[in-house]
């Protein structure tokens, strides 16, 4: 038995010898290495903090090793910040002793917050390092940031209570609010916030208001980008004036483009990044051109526009959470009108109204089955009720349009039962996907079956449907099925071919695409 006790007690020893030697840490010796020799963060706005990045380190040596400092070049100052394994350090700045096994890697975060006036001023680059150990062993990795300067509009906040604006009313009839402001003539940074101007662009925080009787003109070159939960409002007695013209350079010069505020490219067709633009019940005497809207809830949210017809040219409007362009009871105009995938319907003309769209093209490819490309109604059912409320639709009318997408069906035409309401809509010389014979067969439906007005099914061949390229090519069954309406150029402002009396469908003039290399 004594001889079994001493047995245990050596073997206890050896194993605890050989615990302490595992974990006796070396001091490093300049031999990691990174996942990376720089870490590039996109583009941020001056003094918004970046999203986070990550850089990986390795200790490939069979060694484990302490390294004395991990540490920013510019220390304390720095606008960047790193968490190393999780820990902080000194003000997420300064690390000291860190441990890192043989053959093993730790993961360091990245982000920053830096001002305009902390970039170069030569080409807005804000830089450091991130430096493992010192001396002779030291090894460094690049950070680098772009600084994007804007005109910020924001809410005040008084007493920690956000300013706010009304945006409708309950069913009560309760006034609703949201975080927002009234622009203003003579802000003390943006100046006139009633013109915007091109020189930077213009990052909203909450909803930028224009109150009854002053109107919100967007040049073209203006760039606006919006934080989550924001965009404008126009209330009763307002006016919004988008005046984009048609570029010559890929830089789109002279388009108007609304988008999120999140710069990275993993961002750009990330639907609902932002709300929308909400042109309220009596506001009035809309023109739109030459405007790209990109990752909103809804892109226009259109309402009773106090019997002026709103006119919308030259338009796109790209990967909506709920709807591209949703009109209430509106009077619209469209020409030259892309509107590509959102989650219910990239048009939809509700409760009535009058419409008239001309080579347009409307497309949604969103992986729902409820989705649709182009819905008109002209009623709702209260909910209370469970009666039909409805509406006159004026006039739906659809010429020279492409109304396409992944669904078998891709129209929805929802008539009230109250036939003293209109529900009037034409579809002239359209494209639409339409695979449903027993629906075609209904009177609602049977203009589809018109094969001289109709080209159902079909192929619009379009570029590249995922990065919003509805361009349509040689193959496509909508070349030569329209008639010529007088609208002499595309969405591009490329000229419409004329071939005896008719054009291509949709808002673009067929072309060859490029052959892959």
């Amino acid at each position: 038995m004594r001889k079994i006790i001493i047995l245990l007690f050596v073997g206890l020893a050896v194993t605890l010898s050989s615990c302490r030697q595992d974990f006796v840490f070396k001091p490093s010796t300049g031999d990691l290495t990174f996942s990376k020799d720089t870490v590039y963060l996109d583009t941020v706005f001056t003094n918004i903090g970046s999203s986070t990045y990550t850089l990986k380190v390795y200790n490939k040596s069979s060694k484990d090793i302490k390294i004395p400092t991990i540490q920013l070049a510019k220390g304390q100052q720095s606008k960047y910040r790193i968490t190393v394994d999780g820990m902080v350090g000194d003000n997420n700045r300064v690390f000291h002793d860190v441990e890192l096994l043989a053959k093993d890697s730790m993961y360091i975060f990245v982000e920053t917050t830096a001002g305009i006036i902390d970039a170069n001023p030569t080409d807005f680059l804000y830089t450091d390092q991130i430096q493992f150990d010192s001396g002779a062993n030291l090894q460094e990795v690049e950070l680098v940031t772009l600084i994007q300067d804007a005109y910020f509009i924001f809410p005040n906040k008084e007493n920690g209570i956000i300013e706010s604006i009304p945006i409708g009313f309950d069913e009560d009839g309760a006034v609703l609010e949201t975080n927002g402001r009234n622009l203003s003539h003579s802000h003390p940074d943006n100046g006139d916030e009633y013109l915007f101007k091109t020189d930077k662009p213009y990052v909203v925080y909450g909803y930028a208001s224009v109150p009854n009787g002053e109107t919100l003109t967007i040049p073209g070159g203006a760039r606006v980008h919006f934080h989550a939960d924001s965009g404008i409002v126009v209330q009763q007695g307002g006016t919004l004036h988008v005046t984009g013209s048609d570029s010559t350079t890929e830089a789109l010069e002279n388009e108007v483009i609304f988008e999120g505020d999140r710069l990275e490219p993993g961002f750009s067709d990330v639907p609902g990044q932002w709300g929308t633009i909400y042109l309220r019940q009596g506001s009035g005497n809309h023109t739109i051109k030459n405007l790209t809207i990109k990752n909103a809830v809804i892109g226009l949210l259109v309402e009773n526009n106090s019997g002026n017809t709103m006119t919308i040219e030259n338009t796109q409007i790209y990967d909506c959470s709920n709807v591209g362009l949703l009109a209430r009871a509106a009077r619209i105009e469209g020409r030259n009108m892309v509107i590509n995938t959102a989650g219910v319907a990239t048009l939809a003309c509700t409760l009535g109204g009058s419409y008239e769209f001309l080579h347009c093209t409307f497309n949604n490819n969103w992986q729902s089955s409820r989705q649709v490309a182009v819905l008109v109604d002209n009623y709702y059912v209260d909910p209370d009720t469970n009666d039909q409320v409805a509406f006159n639709l004026i006039k739906a009318d659809f010429k020279n349009c492409i109304i396409f997408g992944g669904n078998q069906v891709e129209l929805q035409l929802n008539k009230s039962t109250d036939e003293t309401k209109q529900f009037n809509t034409l579809f002239s010389k359209c494209q639409i996907k339409f695979n449903n014979s027993q629906l075609a067969s209904t009177p609602l439906y049977a203009f589809v079956n018109d094969a001289a007005e109709i080209k159902k099914n079909g192929t619009p061949d379009f570029f590249n449907i995922r990065r919003n390229m509805l361009n349509i090519g040689d193959d496509s069954d909508a070349i030569n099925f329209g008639d010529d309406l007088s609208i002499t150029t595309d969405v591009l402002g490329t000229t419409r071919l004329v071939d005896n009396g008719k054009v291509d469908l949709g808002a673009y003039q067929h072309a060859t695409f490029p052959q892959p290399d």
